[in-house]
């Protein structure tokens, strides 16, 4: 080196004249050794052809740090054509690096679980496809119940449950797996060189592994391509289509161990208990029979005399157990109960019959209820009868936000809201019922 600028320092931590005449230090020995034959060569051919060198690479600063840089310059020549020196330029592009790095980081990376998306898949899958890494295993996975915890307890959970999923999933990933998340709860594994025997083994550990996770619910499923002349689209189909089939044969079960879950989380939060609903289930079905109600709405009544409030699990605690009246703003947050059981409701396959009861039974008779502000028969009959049985346990039995009312007194109290917040068909029916068993 003949002339280096004060810029070396902040590039390479030496100053300019250390590499002077390669006094303490040759530049060529701050490139990094995988670069430095390939850099030395391409000059050659530059300065035969008379061309400009452009090219990036790395080096090794005085602190030992790598750092990018981009070297652009052309060879001095005398008039006979011989070159007598290099001019050029170094610039640091450690940055410029760093955010390429980041976007390509982020282009092939799920931000949430860290693990590669759909896009990595795809690309992934067209260059493996190749029969060196024959038989191609895919495992795809599918979360049961994520919607449902979403819409029941938060996307703040619902985002645990895919995080644990996800750690799960990579523990038992071996080196040349590539694992991917490639949808909103769909996971997929692409074992290279793996039997479907050991891809099965693998599901079973991982389905062990998930079932010491409460509430966590996979369903897997796998298949290989195991020639050459399969395609490898024709595997992941396959692959889908077993999961599918696993994932029909466990949800009745995990729906119903989550709805239980769903339960006991509401009667923790709130006044309701078990015994508020047995007695709301014996006063519905009486109604029910009085009123000639067919066996599916009667089901559907007892399903609604249970999970009616469960809305509630999303309304926060201080509120749902205040004693004294509720602020405005804090009324508006429990007016929010019935749509927020009705999403819930409507996440599960089991619940999504009575989802609009739910979203409903908080609707007056003369329109003035919430969250539609329905009226009369607009609003739907099991709604018309839980809003009835509902008001009068809550009235006779002790709440913290009121005192508790006789009998008689409660009777008194729907006949007074007949026609206002009740049907009085309905509360007529009650009255009839109720008089009969005591």
């Amino acid at each position: 080196m003949e002339f280096v600028s004060d810029g070396c320092y902040e590039i390479t931590g030496y100053k300019p004249e250390s590499l002077l005449y390669n006094r303490d230090i040759s530049y060529n020995d701050l490139i990094c050794p995988e670069y430095q034959e390939y850099l030395w060569n391409k000059w050659g051919e530059i300065l035969a052809k008379k061309e400009y060198f452009k090219d990036e690479y790395e080096i090794i600063t005085v602190s030992g740090e790598r750092k990018w840089v981009y070297e652009q310059g052309c060879g001095v020549y005398d008039e006979d054509g011989n070159v007598i020196a290099i001019e050029g330029l170094v610039i640091d592009i450690s940055q410029q690096k760093q955010r390429e790095a980041h976007i390509r980081y982020l282009n092939n990376h799920d931000l949430l679980t860290g693990l590669y998306n759909r896009h990595y898949f795809e690309e992934t899958i067209s260059r493996i496809d190749a029969e060196p890494n024959l038989p191609i295993s895919i495992i795809i996975g599918d979360i049961n119940g994520l919607k449902l915890v979403n819409e029941a307890y938060g996307t703040d959970k619902g985002d645990e449950l895919l995080n644990s999923v996800a750690k799960i999933l990579k523990k038992y990933c071996q080196e040349a797996d590539i694992l991917t998340r490639i949808g909103g709860d769909e996971f997929a594994l692409i074992l290279p060189n793996t039997s479907y025997q050991d891809a099965q083994e693998r599901i079973r550990v991982i389905e062990q592994a998930c079932s010491t996770h409460h509430n966590l619910s996979l369903s897997l499923g796998c298949a290989t391509k195991k020639t050459k002349f399969e395609l490898i689209s024709n595997t992941i189909k396959d692959a889908e289509d077993n999961m599918l089939l696993n994932k029909l044969l466990k949800s009745h079960s995990f729906h119903s161990n989550l709805i239980a879950s769903l339960k006991a989380t509401l009667y923790a939060k709130s006044q309701e208990t078990d015994e508020h609903a047995q007695r709301l289930i014996k006063y519905s079905q009486l109604i029910g029979k009085d009123l000639n109600l067919s066996e599916t709405t009667l089901n559907e009544l007892e399903l609604l005399c249970t999970l009616h409030d469960i809305g509630k699990i999303g309304i926060d605690d201080r509120i749902l157990k205040k004693a004294g009246p509720l602020t405005n703003e804090e009324w508006e947050q429990m007016k929010r109960h019935p749509e927020i059981g009705y999403r819930i409701a409507m996440a599960s396959p089991e619940l999504r019959a009575i989802a609009p009861y739910i979203l409903c039974h908080h609707e007056r008779w003369d329109g003035s209820g919430y969250p539609q502000g329905l009226k009369g028969e607009e609003i739907p009959l099991t709604s018309r009868i839980i809003a009835v049985i509902d008001a009068f346990d809550a009235m006779t039995n002790e709440r913290c936000y009121q005192a508790t009312k006789s009998f008689e007194e409660a009777i008194q109290e729907l006949k007074d809201c007949a026609g206002t917040q009740f049907d009085p068909h309905i509360v007529n029916a009650f009255i009839k019922v109720f008089t009969e068993i005591n």
